[in-house]
């Protein structure tokens, strides 16, 4: 499903006769695939993650002033 919508982006901005992605297909049928959309789940989660924190401490900082 998602190599699916990945190949019709692809043939969409190429504007041309679109051909087969071979390294999506590989990963595909090996099963690999599922360890790169879990890699980059992470990877996101992390980064959301941080961006919580951070506005966290900006807060915390933000009445310490407002309070000062």
């Amino acid at each position: 499903m998602f190599s699916g919508s990945l190949f019709l982006s692809v043939c969409a901005m190429a504007q041309e006769k679109c051909e087969r992605i071979e390294m999506a297909d590989s990963l595909y049928q090996s099963g690999k695939i599922y360890v790169v959309v879990a890699v980059l789940s992470i990877i996101f989660i992390g980064i959301i993650a941080y961006l919580i924190l951070l506005d966290n401490k900006i807060t915390k900082l933000e009445k310490e002033i407002k309070n000062n």
